[in-house]
């Protein structure tokens, strides 16, 4: 039978939008449009490298709720509020997947709301980590 488990953190966003932070369907697990918000302080940094580690760490904490990391990652979407700021996130974003090499799209639409710099959106396989894995390169 197959296993649906939704994950909350308590954020009034949550509540309000009536979603979870994350829904994990047996192995699949996805991951809502995360930003950088504390969720102990509820603060949020206006230092575009803080709040990019920050968006990380939220993400890095629902994923390891369900028995999963970003080693698990197979798609990322990374929203960037300005598009100013994108090779500064991507640098991060390359930091955090070195090695992990999700397909990723990268956009910059307007977000929720201007103190938000970047979000960042995941879907993960639990074990994809462990899996064999074949590297293809069509031109160099």
């Amino acid at each position: 039978m197959t296993q649906i488990t939704k994950l909350k953190t308590g954020s009034k966003f949550e509540e309000m939008g009536s979603y979870s932070r994350l829904v994990a369907v047996d192995n699949w697990i996805y991951v809502s449009n995360t930003a950088g918000r504390n969720p102990q302080t509820k603060q949020i940094s206006e230092d575009l490298v803080e709040q990019t580690h920050q968006v990380f760490a939220n993400v890095e904490a629902a994923l390891a709720a369900v028995d999963s990391s970003l080693a698990d990652v197979i798609f990322s979407r990374v929203f960037v509020q300005e598009a100013k700021d994108v090779e500064t996130v991507m640098g991060i974003v390359g930091e955090k997947f070195r090695g992990i090499d999700p397909a990723t799209t990268v956009t910059c639409p307007p977000l929720g709301s201007t103190v938000y710099k970047m979000e960042l959106e995941v879907t993960a396989f639990r074990g994809a980590s462990r899996a064999t894995v074949q590297k293809i390169t069509l031109a160099q």
